[in-house]
């Protein structure tokens, strides 16, 4: 199915869509048009709810056409219970749990209701869930001879963040990995409801981390849509930069670890100082190694003079000869090449079932890059070529996180050598009342977009953040499946996805 001849309502990444324009399907109909779009070929970008009158609560799913660049619209309204898309639609898998545990509403059908967050429901429900502790819940279960499970988590050694994986193992061979999270949920969805505030951009910053230029960014357009502000040329390519660099120190610092996991010090240890130095080119331009401050509401918090462009172009030149010869390295080691190799791996057909995103899609071959999808800023007028591997493994991940350090760097080094004499911000307008607008951007890890919907007020009615890691726990989870738990490690790394960008 078309998106052009689905159900619902076209639109762009950005166009602002009157709410009064996305007609309400019957339940089956909303159904029938979700499976049968992303049957042919669409995505499932987001499906949510939104409190409606009385008890109902409204079902919004964003539907995405990559090849066409379209987006489509679709609203049913429900109750207490409605036959979920689950069954028909593996992606709706982890949004179904979801809109169960914030709205206390039953997608009858779903295999498998755990709790995703393990937090109390946004509103009432008619027929409230039980109150459950966090971690607490019933694990898929294997029995049968030598059959034992192993639980890691969610307290682990290092310092990071926390989430439970619980093994079903017959000897070292993995059955099933069962992943847990939702141990830090920050109600940051529901902090924006009500804004833009003064600390709305600071909650888009925090909202993962390491991706704090990407949500930003993701924040920043779906306003200036709202507002109905352009933004200036200079500022685009300043966000743009901020992104790649983004991408570029945390792509060197994944290989670093993978390099690391299998004991292969020479890259890990090049790689680990690297990463720095792109932090630091960050930080060079707004004072924050991570990116805080740096993208604004109406262009960018920070400008770049000329001495500071060729100090920064000098340093990405070193730190790109570096990182391509430590990764170089990498390649060319036959010990580390008989663990990455057939380890972990995803087939193609199953990452387009999961609506896998980002490296991961991409390292099974899946040319999915919002840059070029759905593309939004400078990427609109500068294209960073797509890269992919085909064989879906723990080396396709790596393999495809060493080529896109090289293209980001070569568009950085591009943008910066280009940048246009304009202002760097503009102020942005009221808000659109009545109104619902998406953001899509390539963070990364892969797919971020931010939902947002206007009241009569022209307040953030709801608003709603799906971080990449998002859809690809559940890719990691099958990653698993027949390896050995000794590969645990390797496989996590490979993945390297976010428990706060989950724990919304």
């Amino acid at each position: 199915m078309a998106l052009g001849g689905a159900p619902g309502r076209t639109a762009r990444v950005g166009e602002v869509v009157p709410r009064g324009d996305l007609p309400e399907l019957g339940v089956e109909e909303f159904r029938t048009a979700v499976a049968a779009a992303v049957e042919s070929g669409s995505r499932l970008l987001a499906l949510h709810g939104e409190p409606a009158r009385g008890s109902t609560l409204r079902l919004l799913a964003v539907l995405g056409d990559g090849k066409a660049g379209l987006l489509r619209l679709l609203t049913t309204a429900v109750s207490e219970r409605y036959a979920a898309l689950t069954p028909d639609c593996a992606q709706a898998h982890w949004f179904e749990r979801e809109i169960r545990e914030q709205w206390g509403v039953e997608p009858h059908g779903h295999p498998w209701l755990k709790p995703l967050r393990f937090h109390p429901p946004y509103r009432a429900a008619t027929a409230p869930l039980p109150a459950v502790a966090p971690g607490v819940f019933d694990a898929f279960r294997v029995e049968g001879k030598d059959v034992h499970e192993v639980a890691v988590g969610p307290v682990h050694a290092g310092v990071i963040e926390p989430g439970h994986f619980r093994f079903q193992c017959h000897g070292e061979e993995v059955l099933h990995l069962e992943i847990s999270l939702g141990y830090q949920h920050r109600g940051i969805e529901r902090a924006l409801v009500g804004g833009p505030t003064r600390r709305s951009i600071h909650l888009a910053e925090t909202a993962a981390g390491d991706t704090t230029v990407g949500h930003a960014v993701a924040y920043c357009q779906a306003l200036e849509a709202l507002a109905g502000t352009v933004i200036s040329p200079r500022a685009e390519a300043l966000r743009g930069v901020g992104l790649e660099l983004e991408r570029l120190a945390n792509h060197t610092g994944d290989l670093g670890a993978l390099a690391g996991d299998v004991g292969y010090l020479p890259t890990a240890a090049f790689c680990g100082r690297i990463r720095g130095d792109f932090l630091n080119l960050t930080a060079l331009i707004c004072g924050s190694r991570f990116g805080r401050g740096l993208v604004r509401p109406g262009g960018v918090g920070f400008d770049i003079e000329p001495e500071r462009a060729r100090t920064l172009l000098g340093r990405l030149d070193a730190a790109v000869r570096d990182v391509s010869e430590a990764v170089d390295l990498l390649w060319r080691e036959p010990s580390v090449q008989a663990r990455f190799e057939d380890t972990g791996r995803v087939p193609p057909e199953t990452a387009e079932a999961l609506g896998l995103v980002g490296v991961v899609a991409r390292a099974c071959g899946l040319e999915r890059d919002a840059r070029q999808e759905f593309p939004s800023g400078i990427y609109r007028f500068s294209h960073i070529p797509v890269a992919t591997w085909h064989t879906g493994d723990v080396f396709s991940r790596a393999y495809v996180r060493g080529l896109e350090v090289l293209r980001s760097a070569a568009f950085v080094r591009e943008e910066l050598e280009a940048l246009a004499d304009e202002p760097r911000q503009v102020p942005l307008g009221p808000l659109a009342r009545d109104s619902i607008v998406v953001s899509v951007v390539e963070g990364w890890r892969g797919e971020i977009c931010h939902v947002v919907s206007t009241g009569g007020d022209g307040r953030f009615l709801q608003y709603k953040v799906i971080d990449p890691s998002f859809h690809n726990w559940m890719g990691l989870a099958v990653a698993l499946r027949g390896e050995q738990i000794s590969d645990f490690p390797l496989c996590n790394k490979s993945f390297n996805l976010s428990y706060c960008g989950h724990d919304l």
